[in-house]
């Protein structure tokens, strides 16, 4: 879908009903209708790929009509304010342990509605951070919450068309398993996805100059549009 698509498709659905019940929850969002939240947590390291946020946020404008916020908001897990969220962003490469709060909070954040796109720095499945944060998604909502989603699903079509994930060049590089991962996984309460979860190192794959696109023959932060779309539509 290109931005005439998009604009024609808001005025035909409207799309600040479209995506009022994922607006809703969130005390203080303002005049925008879409703030990106970067969750910061005790163990491991949270503050990755620090260019990616500007580069999604300027994706969000070139193709859509989104009123965004661009300043990257980051919140502790552990802070109440979280819940207030209605997209929130998690990476790092190391270990992911959450304490109490971290813990309580993730929980009712996911279970009450919340979207969270996790991302692994690694891009390996048996690396820290994968073992560590599906531990984590296991302990809270139980064995089997974390599964593949197929590449027809509809996040790969809520704005551009893909038909799975997109590949990325960190994938291949010697850091991580090298291995192309040909799925995404996600946690899914009452029908939607609630936790999006990637080993392809997705955050880095976007973590340039977002100027730098005009170097490219196909921009490839489009699925991250995909991403933002589907959490508010969904």
């Amino acid at each position: 879908m290109d931005r005439r698509s998009f604009i024609g498709m808001s005025a035909a659905l409207g799309f600040g009903a479209l995506v009022s019940s994922r607006l809703s929850f969130a005390k203080g969002i303002g005049s925008y209708d879409f703030v990106f939240t970067r969750l910061s947590y005790e163990s491991g390291d949270w503050d990755v790929d620090e260019r990616m946020p500007a580069n999604m946020l300027n994706s969000l404008i070139e193709y859509t009509t989104l009123r965004v916020n661009l300043t990257e908001q980051v919140i502790a897990l552990a802070d109440p304010a979280m819940l207030n969220a209605p997209f929130c962003y998690l990476a790092g490469h190391r270990l992911v342990q959450f304490n109490h709060a971290e813990r309580e909070n993730f929980g009712r954040y996911v279970n009450n509605g919340g979207f969270v796109f996790v991302d692994d720095c690694n891009h390996d499945i048996d690396g820290l951070f994968a073992r560590s944060f599906e531990q984590q998604m296991t302990d809270l909502f139980g064995p089997e919450a974390l599964q593949k989603i197929p590449n027809d699903h509809p996040i790969y079509s809520s704005f551009f068309e893909f038909d799975g994930p997109p590949n990325t060049t960190q994938e291949l590089n010697g850091w991580g398993d090298d291995l192309v991962h040909k799925y995404l996984k996600a946690i899914e309460i009452n029908g939607r996805i609630a936790v999006l979860y990637s080993n392809k190192d997705l955050g880095c794959e976007w973590d340039y100059d977002f100027r730098n696109k005009r170097f490219m023959r196909t921009d490839n932060t489009r699925f991250a549009v995909n991403i933002v779309i589907y959490s508010m539509t969904a």
